[in-house]
């Protein structure tokens, strides 16, 4: 068994407290289709109760910590202190309609990192439907469950999976979204969009995709997969190709040889 500090068991007991009570409201939102409004009540509902416990847990390990957290924004701890960044569902919509890939993902904010800059330093990403558990410590690798992770080998686009996210009503830029498509997806094997921008991450750490990419994102989206990602060996950048994806909530991610030349694509279809 893989050894972790405190702080991630501290992230996983509140998961894992969180996630049968998400897994029996999936099961549940399924039946309620026949509504339209009480579908997405009941998902609203689902959401607040997984962050309630996620809070709850989190605050009674470290009380003087604060939180941004998606549906209540910042909650105020101790500026000298490290912060928790909570999505408790990540992939509502698939939530929504039975679709069973979401995730809930916390990560560590240390106002205090690298250059007295403010830096994540654990992530932890959980699928409750499929009890796996992806995690990764700044400088000690990431993790699914006590197994090792790796980005994927794969030099060649041609043989290359691209994870992404497409612009949804109210949401998005369609028209650079499209340029973007129509120069990468010519050169890969294939393109893949299935809803959880923070599930995809721990995809591309755990080698099931060879790339991802999508563009604006929150921090709650993105803070625990960015690092998951490097953890794993993987390169993460905005679209310039700089070490901002996090606070630009643009994100580029591959190993290293792909990203190279899914950057090429990328920037070129920008210009």
């Amino acid at each position: 068994m893989v050894s972790h500090s405190g702080l991630i068991t501290v992230m996983e007991r509140a998961a894992r407290k969180a996630g049968p009570r998400l897994r029996r409201d999936f099961n549940e939102v399924q039946h309620l289709q026949v509504s339209r409004k009480g579908p997405a009540d009941f998902v609203s509902i689902a959401d607040r109760r997984a962050e309630d416990t996620l809070i709850e847990e989190l605050q009674r390990a470290r009380p003087d910590w604060g939180f941004l957290v998606e549906e209540r924004g910042v909650i105020e701890g101790d500026p000298n202190k490290p912060r928790w960044i909570i999505d408790p569902l990540d992939g509502t919509s698939n939530f929504l309609h039975g679709i069973p890939h979401f995730c809930m993902s916390i990560a560590v904010e240390d106002p205090f990192g690298a250059q007295g800059k403010p830096e994540i330093t654990h992530g932890y990403i959980y699928q409750p439907v499929t009890d796996e558990s992806f995690w990764a410590e700044k400088g000690r690798g990431a993790w699914l469950q006590d197994q090792r992770l790796r980005v994927s080998a794969r030099k060649d686009l041609a043989d290359s999976l691209i994870g992404t996210g497409i612009p949804f009503m109210g949401h998005g830029n369609f028209a650079e979204w499209s340029r973007i498509f129509g120069a990468i997806a010519p050169e890969v094997a294939g393109i893949r969009r299935f809803g959880s921008a923070a599930l995809d991450l721990a995809w591309v750490a755990a080698g099931r995709f060879d790339g991802f990419w999508e563009s604006e994102l929150k921090p709650w989206d993105v803070a625990a997969g960015i690092l998951i990602v490097k953890e794993a060996g993987g390169f993460v950048t905005d679209y310039r190709g700089q070490d901002n994806a996090f606070a630009k909530g643009q994100v580029l991610a591959a190993n290293d040889a792909l990203h190279s030349k899914l950057h090429k694509l990328l920037a070129s279809s920008l210009r």
